[in-house]
């Protein structure tokens, strides 16, 4: 996070007069070390914040990537959590979008410039001077540190906070704040439908709803997965293909077939040989985030005129949208819930892939 986030000293010194108030958490204090318990102080109300208590918060890969310094921008000690779910426990004086009781969410940002032309198109991940992320980050008036979902409650300005209905089970709403978002966003985009052939990389936190939501939007989907085991799971969750990419038949089977692939893989892999699968004009979408630059063979787009993209999570007008819209058509993450005191073994198991499909923890744990 650049300096342009943070205000004037003035501007700082009044801000950060009010007392603040001490909340549990879990922290990691250097990239090499374990998270444990740790006590962080959220700010006073500001007149247009919103104060929730935390009840569930999924955990994402990023967590992972941040909490190990892997993106090289960690601001220690760091706070991992950006699928956030809970209930309103009180307001500021000027908001006006929520009341104490609301079921609420907090994704992966909680704040932005606001004024460059991107926010003002609802935008704000991709705001110019730098969105404000949920943790590990500065907050844009005093400069502090932004501390994540791992902990017992957060104060949000409300135009960052979201709406959350009580039709589905609150636990699993959680991952919707990022897993959800992250592959809601680009199948929206890319307008990916009903006559569209969509190939999904990677079946684990966002792979499992790209697979749901392609499915909701009437896509016909491909799993492409090197785990033949996993072809059931695929299924249930809306494939209506499976195809194994280590079966070079299967892949000369569908080189040229799909319209759409997202790739939701963090982790080093062959961008060339999915995009040979793409027909002409073809979209490879990534989201997921490996630390290592990855090697593009531009011959593979060129003969194709294919296209390599990439998109992050969505603004917060679409974010609600989102949960609008999983709400309506019953789609959820399928999750495993855990006490806090498992975070470090849940670390261990995600790099492993062995997890179905999003661990989320019940912060009533904390104590």
């Amino acid at each position: 996070m650049t300096d342009t986030n943070i205000v004037t000293p003035a501007e700082q010194r009044v801000a950060t007069a009010a007392p603040t108030k001490v909340t549990r958490a879990y922290a990691a204090q250097a990239p090499d070390a374990r998270l444990a318990p740790f006590q962080i102080e959220r700010r006073a109300l500001r007149p247009r914040d919103v104060q929730l208590e935390i009840l569930y918060c999924g955990v994402c890969h990023s967590d992972i990537h941040m909490a190990r310094n892997e993106w090289g921008q960690t601001i220690y000690p760091v706070v991992p959590g950006h699928e956030i779910v809970g209930r309103v426990t009180a307001v500021g004086d000027d908001v006006t979008k929520f009341r104490s009781g609301d079921l609420v969410g907090v994704g992966c940002m909680v704040d932005s410039c606001r004024e460059c032309v991107n926010c003002r198109k609802g935008l704000e991940q991709y705001c110019l001077v730098g969105m404000v992320l949920t943790y590990s980050a500065r907050d844009r008036i005093s400069g502090d540190i932004t501390y994540g979902g791992y902990s017992k409650q957060i104060v949000v300005d409300e135009d960052f906070v979201l709406r959350v209905s009580d039709k589905l089970p609150l636990a699993q709403v959680a991952p919707l704040l990022c897993a959800g978002i992250t592959t809601y966003s680009p199948l929206r985009h890319w307008n990916v439908g009903k006559g569209h052939k969509l190939g999904v990389i990677g079946l684990g936190g966002l792979g499992h709803m790209a697979l749901k939501l392609g499915a909701s939007f009437g896509a016909e989907v491909t799993m492409l997965s090197t785990s033949p085991e996993k072809e059931a799971d695929a299924r249930r969750l809306g494939a209506n293909k499976f195809a194994l990419t280590r079966d070079q038949a299967q892949l000369k089977e569908l080189a040229g077939y799909f319209d759409f692939i997202i790739d939701t893989v963090s982790a080093k892999h062959d961008y060339n040989m999915y995009l040979g699968l793409l027909a002409t004009d073809g979209v490879m979408m990534c989201v997921g985030a490996p630390p290592t630059p990855a090697e593009v063979a531009v011959f593979t787009l060129i003969t194709g005129r294919r296209s390599l993209a990439g998109s992050g999570i969505g603004g917060i007008p679409e974010t609600q949208e989102m949960l609008d819209y999983c709400a309506e058509h019953g789609i959820s993450s399928d999750i495993e819930l855990i006490d806090i005191a498992y975070i470090n073994e849940a670390y261990e198991r995600m790099l492993k892939s062995d997890v179905h499909y999003r661990f989320v923890i019940d912060m009533a744990s904390l104590s």
